[in-house]
C-alpha cells in the first residue's frame, strides 16, 4: 500500500480534538505545551481506507486513526531512528496501561551505558520509556515484534527520529488513542524513506 493513496487533502478538515479534555480526572500527567500543529485533529482522507485502522506516515511524523466517512484523527508522533524503524503491516496483540519496560538484548548491545541497568526491567510510571499506555504490535507467525505505539513524557522527541523503532505520542495523546483502539486492530507502518508529498 502506497502512502500516496492514503494522504488525500492533508489537514483540510481541522477540528481540534486534543488537550487535557482527553484525560481521565485521576491521571497525573502534565501539560506538554506542544505547538498547536502537533495537537490531534480530525482530517479528511482518501476513501479507500477501512475505518478503525492505524496508519503511520514517518515522512510527516503522523499517525492516523481512520474513521468512517473518509475521516481520520491525525496525531503527531516520534518514530524510530534510521536503521531501527521497521515498516510493515501489524496488528495490536496486547494493550497495557502504565506498562513496565525491559530493553531488548539488541538495545543493550547497542547502548549498554543507557540500557544495561534496566536489563531486569523498569516498573510502569511517568518516567517509564513506554509512558502511560502502550499498544503492542504483533505479526502472524511472528508474534510480538517488540515494536510499540506508546507514550512518552519527553515532548521534545515528538516529530523526531529518536526511538528504538517504536512510534511515540505524548502521554495524554496516547491515552486518547489507546481508548479508541481495540485489540486486533490493523496497523500499517509505511517506509521511512519516502519523499514528503506536501
Amino acid at each position: 500500500m502506497k502512502r500516496r493513496k492514503f494522504l488525500g487533502s492533508g489537514v483540510a478538515f481541522a477540528t481540534l480534538i486534543g488537550g487535557q479534555s482527553v484525560l481521565a480526572q485521576d491521571e497525573a500527567i502534565p501539560d506538554y505545551g506542544l505547538p498547536e500543529a502537533y495537537l490531534p485533529r480530525e482530517v479528511r482522507i482518501k476513501n479507500d481506507f477501512s475505518p478503525y485502522e492505524i496508519h503511520v506516515d514517518p515522512a510527516q511524523f503522523a499517525l492516523y486513526w481512520t474513521l468512517p466517512k473518509n475521516k481520520a484523527i491525525r496525531y503527531t508522533v516520534g518514530i524510530g531512528r534510521p536503521g531501527l524503524y521497521e515498516a510493515g503491516e501489524f496488528y495490536v496483540g496486547a494493550k497495557k496501561s502504565w506498562p513496565s519496560w525491559t530493553p531488548t538484548p539488541e538495545m543493550i548491545e547497542r547502548s549498554p551505558q543507557s540500557y544495561a541497568r534496566y536489563a531486569d526491567g523498569m516498573p510502569g510510571g511517568i518516567a517509564n520509556p513506554l509512558g502511560s499506555r502502550a499498544l503492542y504490535l504483533f505479526q502472524p507467525g511472528r508474534g510480538d515484534t517488540f515494536l510499540r505505539v506508546h507514550g512518552t513524557n519527553d515532548a521534545k522527541t515528538i516529530a523526531q527520529r529518536v526511538s528504538n523503532g517504536c512510534a511515540r505520542l505524548v502521554n495524554d495523546q496516547v491515552i486518547d488513542l489507546y481508548n479508541r483502539v481495540p485489540l486486533q486492530t490493523r496497523v500499517f507502518l509505511y517506509p521511512a524513506d519516502l519523499p514528503s508529498e506536501g
